[in-house]
């Protein structure tokens, strides 16, 4: 059965992992998420183990760091310059830059590029901004979809909080037609402390995370593998297929 669940309200990517996020109007769905999505990130050179990329769960630091392209210098969708929390500009793949991020990390770190990007779970992550409200309010604070690094943001036609869980094994399609991009819906969002810090700050609040175990047993939003590509768009209305 298929059903119009609500519409895109925002679209974020990152094009550093664990940097600061950019917000998009449109932004091209391919088969390993949006296009310049998480295709940099730090690795951790003494570091041995299957996933060495540094996270701000380990640095809190990196969320004050903001990605910036130089038309001059560009690429696609990559960005040539970052922003230190200083405000001071660097070469992404400069010395300097790398230099700045181990100081503050306390061990050596190299820029990488993957061309199909590094994700901790799927390629792509929604949110419901009513799951967001309702977070907030059991934190006690004001929310922050930021928090949750999204992908993108859904206003719900239907206002009830983690309606995302209700999506497993279903389909997402974005926009209308035979040739809207689309997902399959295949887990959970399992939340770490990163949804504790504040992007503006990095400051940690743990009542976020706590509210989010207590409220849905530590989920929130869903992953999903791309199964059609196409552009994306604030606005665009989403419509969903069960899998029964």
């Amino acid at each position: 059965m298929l059903m119009e669940i609500g519409h895109v309200e925002a679209i974020f990517r990152y094009p550093v992992k664990s940097m600061r996020g950019e917000p998009l109007d449109a932004a091209k769905l391919g088969w390993h998420g949006l296009e310049g999505d998480r295709r940099l990130a730090f690795r951790r050179i003494d570091d041995r183990s299957g996933f060495p990329w540094l996270s701000a769960s380990k640095l809190p630091d990196l969320l004050l760091f903001t990605p910036q392209r130089r038309e001059d210098g560009a690429q696609g969708d990559l960005p040539t310059q970052i922003r230190t929390p200083d405000g001071e500009e660097m070469p992404v793949f400069g010395e300097d830059l790398a230099t700045e991020i181990g100081r503050r990390y306390g061990a050596p770190v190299q820029m990488m590029q993957l061309r199909h990007g590094i994700f901790d779970e799927a390629s792509i992550s929604v949110i419901a901004s009513d799951t967001v409200r309702e977070i907030g309010r059991l934190a006690g604070g004001c929310p922050d979809v930021r928090r949750f690094r999204p992908n993108i943001v859904v206003r719900l036609l239907r206002p009830v909080p983690f309606q995302e869980d209700e999506w497993l094994g279903g389909v997402l399609s974005f926009g209308d037609g035979d040739d809207a991009p689309a997902i399959t819906v295949t887990m959970r969002d399992i939340r770490c402390s990163m949804v504790n810090l504040d992007p503006d700050s990095a400051i940690p609040a743990p009542e976020v995370l706590k509210a989010v175990v207590r409220a849905n047993q530590n989920n929130a939003g869903i992953y999903g593998a791309v199964t059609r590509v196409g552009r994306l768009a604030v606005g665009q209305t989403i419509l969903f297929r069960s899998a029964l």
